[in-house]
């Protein structure tokens, strides 16, 4: 499985249209061939996180290049974000309970 964390900020004034578009790209994920789950959080000091699970790189590879996404994260670099951070990894190792 590979995961990736995305780590950002918000600009203020891009609240609403953010809001607009990001259940879009949850969905268009969602789509994704290799896709697994999605889940974002917001820390208290507005920090944001996503965390992206698919089979294979090559499923990320795929999100990663498609066209709608594209034009989302050039919309998230040059409106959305104040700073971001992504990080993509494969899982070594993985326990569960129960």
């Amino acid at each position: 499985m590979i995961v990736t964390v995305f780590r950002n900020r918000l600009r203020p004034e891009a609240t609403e249209a953010y809001a607009e578009l990001a259940p879009q790209m949850v969905e268009l994920a969602k789509q994704q061939s290799g896709f697994i789950s999605l889940k974002t959080f917001t820390a208290t000091d507005g920090e944001r996180v996503t965390i992206a699970e698919f089979e294979s790189d090559e499923a990320v590879l795929a999100w990663r290049n498609n066209t709608i996404h594209q034009n989302a994260q050039e919309r998230g670099r040059t409106d959305f974000y104040a700073e971001y951070i992504s990080q993509t990894c494969e899982v070594i190792r993985e326990s569960r309970f129960p």
